[in-house]
């Protein structure tokens, strides 16, 4: 299955990574805690994409699943028509 949107998630997980050991780091380095707790909230934002990436895997993953039963169901419903002798 492909998996749409995923460069998308890659990049932002990196940018907020990024975003979250510079603020820490300067945050720490000047004395500035409005900017370490800036690193923090970006963290957690980043944890909070991975989190939300892979529910939305399981929800495809689970969707595809669904489709097949409803495909394999609908071939049965038709090799029942096809097998059923004609009325009159």
């Amino acid at each position: 299955m492909s998996t749409p949107g995923r460069p998308m998630a890659v990049f932002a997980v990196g940018f907020l990574l990024l975003d979250a050991m510079l603020l820490v780091w300067f945050g720490l380095e000047l004395k500035r805690p409005a900017l370490f707790w800036g690193g923090v909230v970006c963290l957690v934002a980043a944890v909070a994409v991975v989190m939300v990436w892979r529910r939305y895997r399981r929800t495809l993953e689970d969707l595809d699943v669904g489709r097949q039963e409803m495909k394999a169901q609908a071939e049965s419903l038709r090799q029942l028509l096809r097998d059923r002798p004609p009325s009159t």
